[in-house]
Formats: structure tokens, C-alpha cells, sequence
């Protein structure tokens, strides 16, 4: 059986650094790129708007033939033209006159500032005026929101449907993103069943295929799902086509020195252990390594565990091979009950946290995923820091803080 030493947190986080990989990049309509990760700084093609027009239903006029009027004082108008969306006028607006104008219809020459249509009474061409506006008024300018050649978005951002419309009014109907991970999820343990309500002797539900799919994709990445027995050629099969197909390979069980835990060997057998046995709690017995050029993370069978253990360890490796530099929000509260912690180990405390305090500090148990449900964060201690006491400042982690989509 292959095994080390615990090591730090920080020691693991740097190993991982050293051996992080990057996907790489691919062209996709833009219409797709919803949560994709840009490659390359975005310049508008073109001026937006790309005139001068009109910001809602009215009438296109000279702003100081409208000086005056009011409820009690109507002026007249003379209506030469009317345009439509898409459309424009020849005309040009003299005093005196006014053109009809729908929203987002280019102003016509002439005209300063468009009267909502709320304020007049139309008879053919004859308009009468119950209102007054400035010059400008209702005028969306050419070039108002960009302008041709400006940088309008960084490089390595999450695209998000307001990023998608500025992408578009810049001109582009295709956008080059990273490439999603692929990974590949394998869970192993021979005592697995699939949810039922029905349970044999020692069998327990694969509740990690859910938890853990789901934090992958919670981390911008794609997941398949196998299944492996607690057998070491089976096990060896699987992590060696999953490395040769994927971009990323997770197992959960088998990491521990219990017989029939094997996930760590074969790793060793086929690849490269890098890491075996971090100073956390919980999830201590969590490996990394290379099978293939492919990272591989094995993580615990204990939910809890596994959940802490991505959160702590493979969600900023997943973040970071999409190219953006995971940073999880860290909010203070304070405690509201005496939490214990030992040096050289770092605890992610399952808390449920409000606007001020840590309410209560939860089940510590690896196994009890109930506490997961009624936690939303982490309180976080340090490896230098032993324990906290009842009414410390402690650093806390929302669960919601660290999804992709945030």
C-alpha cells in the first residue's frame, strides 16, 4: 500500500499549482457561450448605438418649438414624415415641424429631441403639444455605449448573458473560449447500490455519484459517471481509460489503508502519487497524481469528506483549467460557540452563517450529510490556529460563493 505522511494544506495547493493544466481553446456561436470562459480581449467593430436614435415612441422636434407648452398651453405642430424601427427619413425636420418616430429609429436631420407621444393629440399632420422637452431629450447618441475600437471586455471571464449582449453589439456572432473539462467520475465500493427504497444487508446508496457530479458541474466542467467494484484490475481499468479519454479524472473510496481500498495503488502502479494524505479535516486521506499526462484526485468515500475535499482541493483546479484564478469570497463573523482545531491541520468547519454571526457549528461527522444540508458555509481555521473561541472573528466561506455562476 502505497502512503505518505500528511501534508499541509498549503504544501498540497502548491503541488497542485505545479502540475495544473490548462484546456485548450475553441471558436462556438455566441448563442452557446453562456458560462464559457473567454481567450482573448474583446474590441467593438462598431459604434452602439451606431447613430443617434431616438430612445422611445414620439415625435421628432426641434426642442424649442416646444418651450411653453404644458397642460394649459398647447402649441402646434406641422407632422412631415413618420419612421418606423429599421427605417429612416430623407427629411429634414424645419421649424415648426415634427416626424413621427417609433423606438430605436434613427432621429432625422433637423430634429434636437424627441416628445414622447403621451403628451400629444394627432389629427393627420396637424400635432398638438401638451408638453415641453430639452434639447437631447429621449436622443440615444451614436456611440453612447461604444465606441468603435474600444476594449469592451477582458480576457479569462465567465460570460454571462450581459456579456453576451455586449459581445454581440460589438459585432461578433462568434466568440473563442476554453474548452469545458471533461472529466470522469468514478465511484468505487463494492457496497454501493443505487437509491431504493429497499436495502440488503451492508449495502449503502451512492449518494457521492450525485453530490460529487454535481460540484463538478457547479465548477464549470462536463462529468460522466462509472462505477468500479473495489477490485484492483477493475479499478485499474477504469482510472486507465478514464486518464486516456478525459481531461480530468475524479475516483471516490478506496483511498484509505483499509483492505480493499486499492484507488491509491493502482495510481501508483499505472502513474505517478503526488499527494497521499492531506492535514485536513475533513478528508484527510485524499490523493492527487498523474496517470497519462492526466490529473487524477482521489478523493474520500465518505460524502462529507468528499465534498470537503473537492471544495478545498479540486474546485480551484477546475476553475483554473478554464484559465480563471479561483479567489472564493472570505467574509468575517463571529463565532457564536467555542470550535476546537489542532495545529498543522486545516479545519473547514461546516457552519450555518447569517449577516453578523456563525449560529451554530454543525455534526462533524464524515459521514453525516444532513449537516451539509443545514450548513451554507464554512468556517475555515487555519493551520497555525488552534481552535477558536466563542466570540472570535473566523473566516467563513458560503457554499454559494464558490459555484461558477456566482
Amino acid at each position: 500500500m502505497f502512503l505518505s505522511e500528511l501534508i499541509p494544506l498549503s504544501e498540497s495547493l502548491a503541488i497542485l499549482k505545479e502540475n495544473q493544466k490548462i484546456m485548450e481553446t475553441e471558436v462556438i456561436n455566441l448563442e452557446d457561450s453562456y458560462l464559457r470562459v473567454l481567450t482573448k480581449e474583446i474590441y467593438s467593430l462598431h459604434d452602439s448605438p451606431p447613430f443617434d436614435k431616438s430612445a422611445m415612441d414620439g415625435y421628432a422636434v426641434k426642442a424649442e418649438d416646444t418651450f411653453g407648452a404644458s397642460a394649459n398651453v398647447v402649441k402646434n405642430l406641422k407632422i412631415i414624415d413618420q419612421i418606423g424601427a429599421g427605417d429612416f427619413s430623407t427629411k429634414e425636420v424645419k421649424e415648426g415641424e415634427a416626424i413621427k418616430i417609433a423606438t430605436g429609429a434613427p432621429i432625422p436631420k433637423g430634429a434636437n429631441a424627441v416628445l414622447m407621444e403621451e403628451y400629444t393629440v394627432s389629427n393627420k399632420e396637424d400635432l398638438e403639444i401638451h408638453s415641453q422637452v430639452t434639447p437631447n431629450e429621449n436622443v440615444a447618441f451614436c456611440g453612447e455605449d461604444l465606441k468603435k475600437g474600444d476594449k469592451v471586455l477582458p480576457s479569462s471571464l465567465i460570460i454571462r448573458p450581459q456579456e453576451m449582449g455586449l459581445i454581440a453589439s460589438s459585432g461578433f456572432g462568434e466568440v473563442e473560449v476554453y474548452k469545458k473539462p471533461r472529466v470522469k467520475l468514478i465511484i468505487t465500493g463494492n457496497e454501493l447500490v443505487e437509491p431504493s427504497p429497499h436495502l440488503k444487508k451492508a449495502q449503502t446508496i451512492n449518494s457521492n455519484k450525485y453530490t460529487i457530479s454535481a460540484m463538478i458541474k457547479s465548477a464549470g466542467a462536463d462529468v460522466e459517471i462509472g462505477h468500479a467494484q473495489d477490485d484492483f484490475d477493475e479499478v485499474k481499468e477504469a482510472i486507465f481509460n478514464g486518464a486516456k479519454d478525459y481531461d480530468l479524472v475524479i475516483t471516490t473510496g478506496g483511498t484509505a489503508i483499509s483492505k480493499g481500498d486499492v484507488v491509491v495503488d493502482v495510481v501508483d502502479d499505472i502513474g505517478e502519487v503526488l499527494i497521499h494524505g492531506v492535514a485536513l479535516r475533513p478528508g484527510k486521506p485524499v490523493g492527487f497524481g498523474i496517470v497519462n499526462d492526466t490529473p487524477i484526485f482521489m478523493l474520500s468515500g465518505y460524502p462529507v469528506a468528499a465534498m470537503g475535499q473537492f471544495d478545498a482541493l479540486v474546485r480551484q483546479y477546475l476553475f483554473k483549467m478554464q484559465n480563471i484564478d479561483y479567489a472564493p469570497k472570505i467574509e468575517k463573523r463571529i463565532a457564536t460557540l467555542k470550535i476546537f482545531s489542532n495545529l498543522g491541520r486545516t479545519d473547514y468547519v461546516r457552519t450555518f452563517s447569517d449577516d453578523k454571526n456563525t449560529k451554530y457549528i454543525l455534526n462533524r461527522g464524515s459521514g453525516i450529510i444532513r449537516s451539509m444540508v443545514k450548513a451554507n458555509s464554512y468556517v475555515i481555521i487555519d493551520e497555525n490556529q488552534e481552535g477558536v473561541a466563542k466570540g472570535d472573528l473566523v473566516d467563513v466561506l458560503f457554499f454559494d460563493n464558490m459555484n461558477w455562476n456566482k
